[in-house]
């Protein structure tokens, strides 16, 4: 909010104008309060230096206040900004010993020296107490006590409407947009919402959904339609329960009429907190939520559902946004890799636009310069993207790729099925219409089974690498809770924070949700099904791409996994795939000596246990100055036998050294 400064009757400024008239109001006040009968008015000026109201005028006419109540202000006002004026009240009043009480009106003084007194101006039901634009000294009659003007009305009156200090720090004012989705702009055309009434309770509009800078968009536009600034609370702001809050209602009861706004509560995700629900409930006037959850309130509520662009929508708002930055030879190019870019990440318009301006223009000539333009914007969208899963999710930076993987050819080709429905989202869902028949049932999800260190793990990451997303490795085991309820929330924090795509989530060790519970015996048993109900709903919905891992997959209700879009077993390595792990385990960068692989297969271990012996090895052979050598190997098999409590035959390593 910054100080107005318009103009009025050709080139005189507002201010100026403002100025002037509050100098002959005071003049005239003086006047009064001197016994002269002077032809002074505070009443409005229809002069024509007056094409537009002063600020008295418009603050009387939002606070339909009568004609005393508005001499009464200014006389508080003058004593504020005019001296002799005030000298003139401490003389009527005789307070004129200590300066602190220079200058104070009183109740009996307005009575008896301005005009149409009513003893009703004062009451706390009236505006000048009710919208605090005057305040009472304490510990005096209501005659006697003096009567203080609230400085941000002072300000006003002196030509300055800014936001008051008191509030400055909990809200932030948010401008229309410059970019909308077609579907939020059209709903922000038909909502109509009542902003005349003057009530203690008003009319509530909940935007739902899970856009939340959407739904802050939209609320501006409809503040902006109607006239009005928004202001938006988040809910890590709201006020604490008692003065605080009660601070905050009769400060925005004013401002809301001053300003004027509207006020937008932003709860996105969160449950809302006592104080948010009870400020809700008393904030006056017209009042915005936004939410993703629906809300119940005493108050009636008209709710619309704001959600992220459609995949087809954020295709055409990146090509928008983009503008000059693909030349138009290159335009159907881009018009690719932006496909797969909506496909993948679900991001708000203002996100979109955002990044899009910060990706800059193709800075080199042909699909090269497309390209790298391309790889800025993924770079950029995973960076916004990446969830916020402290606790619940460890991050693994993916650097394997398909040559790392050493499985059978059979498993091989359905992870790169995965791969490749994954890449083509886009075409699939929106173009060829899948989507349009509802998206239950599009989430990408598969179950990774087989005994620990089969490459469950391994093979998660070759898909993040190879997809070009971050993975998050989640541990079932930790997020599920004894207490009801917990669990499903521990579960909906992981997909929410992960709602945006660019992301692979692991769901390792699922057995430990996932067993044959489909038979309720107790009512562990049927809240056991509800969290496993709720996690096959949020994979099938998910936007990026969700596996879980299990090593005893005939634990797994038969039901459970036909919600589950691909299975993968991943067998126990046999001796030509154990070969071909040695082959590969150590870097080009180790020194070895003397490695047989295939002795080294005989040695019946799943490729985990193979990883951990090679990395050992290396250990002992940097301890002893020397390249890795099969006997380093046989004293690494030695303790990964007695870690795993598995004890190695003498066949197994025959003719090692």
């Amino acid at each position: 909010m910054i100080a107005e400064q318009r103009t009025v009757a050709g080139s005189t400024p507002w201010q100026e104008f403002n100025q002037r008239k509050l100098v002959q109001i005071f003049a005239g006040l003086r006047d009064r309060l001197s016994g002269e009968n002077r032809l002074h008015s505070s009443h409005g000026d229809s002069s024509e230096d007056a094409a537009e109201a002063a600020a008295i005028d418009r603050l009387a006419a939002i606070f339909n206040l009568t004609a005393f109540e508005r001499e009464l202000l200014l006389l508080v006002a003058g004593v504020e900004m005019d001296s002799a004026l005030a000298d003139r009240c401490a003389e009527l009043t005789g307070r004129t010993g200590a300066s602190s009480q220079h200058g104070v009106v009183t109740f009996s003084l307005a009575m008896s020296t301005l005009y149409e007194p009513h003893w009703s101006a004062l009451s706390a039901s009236a505006p000048l107490r009710r919208y605090r634009l005057l305040n009472l000294e304490p510990g005096r009659g209501l005659t006697s006590a003096g009567l203080h003007i609230d400085e941000r009305v002072l300000n006003y009156l002196a030509g300055v409407n800014r936001l008051d200090a008191r509030l400055e720090e909990m809200l932030f004012a948010k401008a229309p947009p410059e970019w909308m989705d077609e579907d939020h702009l059209r709903l922000a055309t038909e909502i109509g919402i009542d902003l005349e009434d003057d009530d203690d309770t008003g009319a509530v509009l909940h935007l739902g959904g899970d856009d939340a800078l959407g739904q802050e968009s939209v609320a501006s536009m409809l503040a902006h339609r109607s006239g009005r600034s928004l202001l938006i609370l988040r809910h890590e702001d709201t006020p604490t329960a008692g003065a605080e809050l009660e601070q905050f209602i009769h400060l925005w009861m004013r401002e809301r009429l001053l300003l004027p706004a509207l006020l937008l509560l932003q709860w996105d995700h969160e449950t809302p907190s006592a104080q948010a629900r009870q400020l809700a409930e008393r904030l006056p006037g017209a009042l915005l939520i936004a939410s993703r959850e629906p809300i119940r309130l005493h108050r009636a509520v008209e709710s619309h559902t704001i959600n992220k662009p459609s995949p087809m929508a954020q295709q055409r708002l990146w090509m928008d946004a983009l503008g000059n930055a693909v030349p138009g030879e290159r335009s159907s190019v881009a018009a690719e890799f932006l496909g797969e870019i909506a496909g993948q990440f679900h991001l708000s318009t203002e996100t979109i636009v955002s990044i899009a301006a910060s990706a800059g223009p193709a800075e080199e000539e042909g699909d090269a310069g497309t390209s790298k333009l391309a790889e800025r914007i993924w770079k950029a969208c995973r960076l916004h993207s990446r969830p916020r899963l402290e606790g619940l999710a460890e991050q693994i930076v993916p650097v394997s790729t398909w040559e790392d993987l050493v499985l059978p050819e059979a498993q091989k080709l359905v992870l790169r099925q995965i791969a490749a429905q994954s890449r083509n989202r886009m075409t699939v869902y929106e173009r060829w219409g899948f989507a349009a028949r509802g998206r239950r049932g599009l989430g990408l999800s598969a179950l990774f089974a087989g005994p620990s260190g089969t490459g469950k793990t391994l093979a998660a990451e070759v898909l993040a690498h190879e997809l070009h997303l971050d993975l998050y490795r989640i541990d079932l085991s930790a997020v599920i809770s004894k207490y009801i309820g917990e669990t499903e929330k521990n579960l909906k924090q992981v997909f929410d924070a992960a709602e945006s795509g660019g992301c692979l989530l692991l769901f390792d060790e699922a057995d430990a949700l996932f067993g044959k519970r489909a038979e309720v015996k107790d009512s562990h048993d049927r809240y056991a099904n509800i969290e496993v109900g709720y996690l096959l709903q949020r994979m099938e919905s998910f936007q990026g791409l969700a596996i879980l891992t299990t090593n005893l997959k005939a634990s797994l209700d038969k039901s459970f996994q036909r919600r589950l879009r691909f299975t993968v077993d991943f067998p126990f390595p046999d001796t030509v795939q154990r070969q071909q792990i040695w082959e590969r385990i150590f870097p080009a960068q180790t020194p070895t000596h003397a490695l047989d692989a295939a002795r080294l297969a005989t040695l019946n271990m799943t490729g985990g246990n193979i990883h951990n012996i090679a990395l050992n090895a290396a250990f002992l052979a940097a301890d002893e100055g020397q390249p890795v050598s099969m006997n380093h190997i046989l004293q690494a098999a030695q303790l990964e036998a007695i870690k795993t409590e598995r004890p190695i035959a003498e066949m197994e390593v025959r003719r090692w050294v």
